[in-house]
């Protein structure tokens, strides 16, 4: 049965999620509140870097990167110059919407796996 939840891979796994999730969350961070008082696109850029800010710690990283996806295919067909930038950085929170968020991240923190030590009578 598939599971339904994310798995914490620590190790060399975890830390190539955290890199996505920093090369994914970077530029978007960038675009929105940077550049986002010269953009007609003000609010979706601000909503994906929001986003963008939550799959940099890595909180909520489903959730995150799903909104991510749906925010940059919205911006790829406001501006069809620039389409497949926009595509590309929708697939990668696509991406990490289905494989969560790593070892290196906050959900790891609140949401992990627990050791329980029953103690000895």
């Amino acid at each position: 049965m598939q599971r339904l939840f994310s798995t914490f891979p620590c190790g060399l796994p975890g830390a190539g999620l955290a890199l996505l999730r920093a090369a994914a969350g970077i530029p978007l961070i960038y675009a929105g509140f940077l550049r986002a008082d010269s953009s007609p696109t003000v609010s979706l850029e601000l909503v994906a870097a929001g986003a963008a800010t939550l799959l940099l710690i890595g909180l909520w990283t489903p959730l995150a990167g799903a909104l991510i996806a749906v925010v940059e295919l919205g911006l790829a067909l406001k501006h069809p110059a620039e389409f497949w930038m926009y595509v590309h950085v929708a697939a990668m929170g696509a991406a990490l919407a289905m494989l969560g968020p790593g070892g290196c991240s906050l959900d790891a923190r609140l949401f992990g796996r627990k050791q329980i030590r029953i103690p000895q009578r």
